[in-house]
């Protein structure tokens, strides 16, 4: 057997619950997958977008809906070790992997103001324009469990604002496109797992300008505090984040004092007395 059968095999047998079972529940719960759909799915070369694309490999030669899917990496300027690595890993997985050419990283570089915030959208600006170009109506992106709950501590602690990492949403500037997460549900600390059991390794972070500044940059440090965060709390708690990701479905609206919806916002009182 070829190594990435032994590989689709662990997904389905050994990490049955922890990886396979949760992937099926966030598409079928949160309807990411619908029948003809045509699905470009990022890979970053990291561990999370490969196990997405072998997900995707899998429920759509086990699954009951008929979709198209693609597999592409932008290659925003990554170096020679790390751009093979990204070769040699669809090579391992039996991925069919195009790999596109931008030029991302260069610009990025030569700019001192929020460079990551620049970066992220010209990423998704390319990744967009790409899905378009294979004629595309969703984009599947790796963020799992662990993403989901410390970009909504971030919200609430720096951004003064509740709202979280959506398992799916429309693109605003680019209509008929739409965002979809399908590891919404997969704990990092599984998918660590899996790549042991496989004996894989996937490139961490192949930033051109983090590999030049001092690794507490704010937005990498932040990450990291929640990060850290949630695994203090869980030693008092083990359900903590689990709870967390439940109470962005189980909002009370009667116990809140203000909503926002589409940039309006409503006071409790705007009601209060009718």
């Amino acid at each position: 057997m070829e190594k990435y059968q032994l590989v689709e095999q662990s997904i389905i047998k050994k990490f049955r619950k922890e990886i396979w079972s949760k992937f099926v529940k966030a598409v079928a719960e949160y309807e990411l997958i619908k029948e003809n759909d045509k699905i470009m799915v990022c890979i970053s070369g990291g561990k999370d977008s490969f196990l997405l694309a072998k997900c995707m490999e899998e429920i759509k030669k086990h699954g009951k809906v008929d979709f198209d899917v693609f597999y592409v990496c932008m290659n925003p300027g990554y170096n020679e070790a790390n751009l093979n690595m990204i070769k040699q890993n669809a090579e391992i997985l039996n991925i069919n992997l195009e790999i596109f050419e931008s030029d991302i990283f260069s610009i990025v570089t030569n700019v001192d103001e929020s460079p990551c915030y620049l970066c992220a959208r010209m990423r998704r600006g390319c990744l967009y324009n790409k899905a378009k170009e294979l004629g595309c109506n969703k984009i599947a992106l790796g963020h799992h469990f662990d993403d989901v709950i410390e970009t909504t501590l971030l919200s609430l602690f720096y951004g003064a604002e509740i709202k979280t990492m959506m398992p799916k949403l429309h693109s605003d500037n680019f209509p008929g496109l739409e965002l979809i997460r399908p590891m919404h549900m997969i704990h990092e600390a599984d998918i660590i797992a899996w790549t042991k059991y496989n004996d894989l390794t996937f490139i961490n972070c192949a930033c051109r300008f983090t590999e030049k500044v001092n690794m507490e940059d704010e937005s990498i440090s932040k990450r990291r505090e929640m990060k850290n965060l949630i695994k203090e709390m869980k030693k008092v708690n083990k359900d903590v984040d689990h709870n967390i990701y439940k109470a962005l479905d189980n909002v009370n609206l009667n116990c809140v004092i203000g909503t926002k919806k589409n940039k309006k916002y409503e006071s409790f009182l705007d009601k209060y007395d009718k």
